[in-house]
């Protein structure tokens, strides 16, 4: 045959913007191919001449990471075939088109996700070969393709738990939930280039690159390090925590929007801790970087959390007489609400059944394996009480779970148990609810109902396992058996008597009933009922108290009494944190046998409220004028009022505005023009401090039309 001019390529068409968007990548910008593992994408190369599929021999090789290597899976070589051959990286239906070649990739669904370049060799016979560079791409996680272990096969789930980019964090209070919007903004066009400097400051890559880079095939692995990493405990993760509540040398933990401004500080500063984080901060942070990597994932708020150290699924907690919670040496608490994450994904590491939700918990509270990782534990085998299996499963068993004994103490010594509690830990666990604003509780995926045999008996099945089966019977149970804690004279109730509003004095209603009992059957007692106010932490402590009170009543039988008291707003007003949350505890002395009862009341104070109004409908590029109200519903001014403004999509980055001064009973009006710059569902988060309340937090959401459209 006469001799054909070698074959050269002279240029490459990536497809970037069509492959992007068939795999749901366009939100984060069509100039870089992004795509997912699993998937075909195509490209077009365009040669010196024709392409001639018997006698051209092209070869393509994908490499990712420092040393990549076909036995780590970091390097992929590949020929050319017109049918694709399976799960394994391929290049085939190709077509030609004079001198262009159409082909078509695929990636396997459990390749290592990351960034990777793309080459092409071409032989020239004898052995020779020319290596061209055809690009770079990004591959991800593919929660579409059947084959990947985060397949999801839900598209309003995966609209939920992949596309949406903001939603809403559940704090307060499990009878008082707030609920707070926060900007993930996930597809934000750095976001993804800092997820993987995230994975690539870990412990993990910075003692063996390139083992970590060829694990990062496997999810369990991925979400562990990104839980490790959230946190700056053990390494340069992404949030120091702080719960001293003096945020002088950074940002309070309640003025974050978003995880944007998080991540773009982090690595601007080239991987300096970012200050200040909470829970909800860790989680909603992992979240989003979960979602851009497209793991299926949620953030979820578990009101009265443990926090277990000694793994002895009890909770001590101590009262004095006098009514105060007393602080204690030990590191067992309860918070008033955790939050962590749910990523979905198969378990191949566990045996069958534990597939779906696990639980990922980023805030740095435990160690494990030696770092502050947590999880991912199966919410299936919490459920089951199965807290034998990987990873860190006893710990989040015992924060939904475990007993609270609460103590009397006198002299330093305990004295008596006023209550053993096995259903006030692990209460309205909550997720935003799929495709709605509203929250969602998932307490019955953690747990059988409360006091149900079935819960019952996966409690001892738990304990037997964490416990060994001698402590399994626990000392309180003896105690409880011979039913010395059942017996009171009386049944108390705090009551609030109206709504509770921040600057104003509070008024209570105790409501006591005198009931039958083995000492006094018949016959008045007499009682003295000692009060006391806290402020609640958030950590589940309190502070000194800030109002005592004493009462003294004789109960007849059969009667109920009722006595107002009132708390003024002077005693709690420089006292409580931001969080506004007051415990009032009361103990009741029986005169005849010197036992007491503990009565307990939180209250939670409501902030002014915050307007958000559009007047028009909004649409890329236009100005879109909004409109902020803000009253001053308190009896105080709000000194050095600011306003910060995000959303993505519609504002880039934050707007920050200075307000000064708002003297209670007046209202402020605040209007100011935003250019959307993407189009379908957002949503624009407003946050308003002051010095006297720090979060006053309200959100818009609005649907943003393409440019142009009718």
């Amino acid at each position: 045959s006469p001799l054909v001019a070698a074959l050269q390529l002279e240029s490459v068409d990536l497809q970037s913007s069509r492959n992007n968007q068939e795999h749901h990548t366009q939100e984060m910008g069509v100039k870089r191919l992004t795509v997912r593992r699993g998937q075909l994408f195509s490209l077009r190369l365009s040669f010196s001449r024709p392409f001639q599929s018997q006698s051209d021999h092209i070869t393509f090789v994908a490499e990712t990471g420092p040393k990549p290597s076909e036995l780590l899976g970091t390097r992929a070589t590949f020929f050319l075939t017109q049918v694709r051959p399976g799960n394994v990286w391929s290049a085939s239906d190709f077509t030609i088109d004079s001198n262009s070649l159409h082909v078509s990739l695929f990636t396997p669904a459990n390749a290592v996700i990351g960034h990777y370049i793309l080459k092409m060799e071409i032989s020239q016979g004898q052995g020779h070969s020319v290596t061209y560079p055809l690009g770079t791409f990004i591959l991800l996680f593919n929660p579409w393709s059947p084959e990947d272990d985060v397949y999801l096969p839900s598209e309003i789930l995966l609209q939920e738990y992949v596309m949406q980019d903001y939603g809403f964090v559940y704090k307060g209070h499990e009878r008082f939930i707030t609920s707070w919007p926060w900007n993930y903004g996930q597809f934000e066009e750095d976001i993804i280039d800092i997820c993987f400097e995230i994975l690539n400051k870990s412990l993990h890559y910075l003692k063996n690159p390139a083992k970590d880079c060829s694990q990062r095939n496997d999810v369990v692995y991925v979400c562990r390090v990104v839980s490790a990493m959230i946190n700056s405990n053990d390494d340069n993760g992404v949030l120091q925590g702080n719960w001293s509540e003096d945020y002088s040398e950074g940002v309070s933990p309640l003025e974050w929007n978003g995880s944007v401004a998080i991540l773009r500080q982090w690595s601007a500063r080239g991987g300096q801790p970012v200050k200040y984080g909470q829970c909800w901060v860790f989680a909603s942070v992992m979240c989003t970087v979960m979602r851009c990597l497209g793991v299926p994932t949620r953030v979820v708020s578990n009101f009265r959390s443990a926090h277990n150290v000694d793994r002895n699924l009890t909770i001590d907690t101590y009262y004095d007489r006098n009514a105060e919670m007393l602080s204690t040496q030990k590191r067992d608490k309860i918070w008033n609400f955790h939050v962590w994450n749910e990523c979905w994904m198969i378990r191949k590491d566990l045996p069958p059944g534990y597939n779906g939700w696990q639980v990922l918990d980023p805030t740095p509270q435990q160690t494990s394996s030696g770092l502050f990782c947590c999880g991912p534990a199966s919410v299936k085998a919490i459920r089951e009480g199965d807290v034998h299996l990987a990873y860190d499963t006893p710990f989040v068993y015992a924060e939904v779970n475990a007993d609270e004994v609460i103590w009397l103490l006198r002299d330093g010594q305990a004295q008596e148990i006023l209550a053993h509690n096995t259903s006030t830990i692990g209460k309205e666990i909550s997720t935003k609810m799929v495709g709605s604003d509203q929250h969602q509780s998932i307490t019955s995926s953690y747990k059988y109902p409360e006091g149900s045999p079935e819960e019952r008996a996966v409690f001892m099945k738990a304990s037997h396992k964490m416990l060994g089966p001698q402590r399994a019977s626990s000392p309180f149970l003896d105690l409880l058996e011979s039913g010395g804690l059942r017996d009171k004279p009386a049944q108390l109730q705090l009551h609030l008597a109206r709504i509770p509003e921040w600057g104003q004095d509070l008024q209570l209603l105790l409501r006591i009933r005198r009931v039958p009992d083995s000492t006094h059957p018949q016959g008045p007692i007499g009682l003295v009922v000692r009060f006391c106010a806290q402020a609640l932490l958030h950590g589940g402590g309190t502070r000194k108290p800030l109002w005592r009170h004493t009462v003294r009543l004789n109960l007849d039988f059969g009667k109920e009494t009722q006595w107002p008291l009132l708390l003024p707003y002077s005693n709690y007003r420089s006292k409580l944190t931001d969080e506004k949350l007051i415990r009032v505890s009361g103990i009741a002395e029986v005169e005849e046998t010197g036992r007491s009862m503990l009565v307990l009341k939180d209250i939670s104070l409501e902030p002014p409220h915050l307007s958000i109004e559009v007047s028009e409908r909004a649409e890329v590029g236009k100005a879109l004028r909004v409109h902020v109200t803000l009253t001053n519903t308190l009896m105080v001014a709000l000194s050095s009022c600011t306003m910060v403004l995000e959303g993505s999509g519609l504002i880039n980055g934050q707007i920050t505005k200075d307000l000064g001064t708002l003297v209670a009973g007046h209202t402020l009006q605040i209007q100011l023009d935003l250019y959307p710059t993407k189009a379908g569902p957002r949503q624009l988060q407003v946050l308003i401090s002051s010095n006297e309340v720090k979060e006053i937090k309200g959100y818009k959401d609005i649907f943003v039309t393409a440019a142009g459209a009718p």
